[in-house]
């Protein structure tokens, strides 16, 4: 799953608790004792990630998916 997952609006948001802009880094993901790396909008201090309801509901469920019928 790795590339960029970003879209322009994501960086739009700020953390809740840090109050802070979203910035697009590299973001470690698991699944099943799988690990991924994609560039995600996250907050530079904390490092909250923000995962969109589309990449959730679309390539995330693919992945998660052929990780299951293995």
């Amino acid at each position: 799953m790795n590339g960029d997952y970003s879209r322009p609006e994501d960086l739009t948001w700020k953390c809740r608790k840090c109050n802070v802009n979203l910035v697009v880094g590299p973001a470690t993901l698991s699944y099943m004792d799988n690990r991924m790396t994609a560039d995600l909008p996250q907050c530079p201090i904390c490092g909250f990630v923000l995962i969109s309801e589309e990449l959730a509901l679309g390539k995330m469920a693919e992945v998660e998916q052929v990780l299951e019928d293995k």
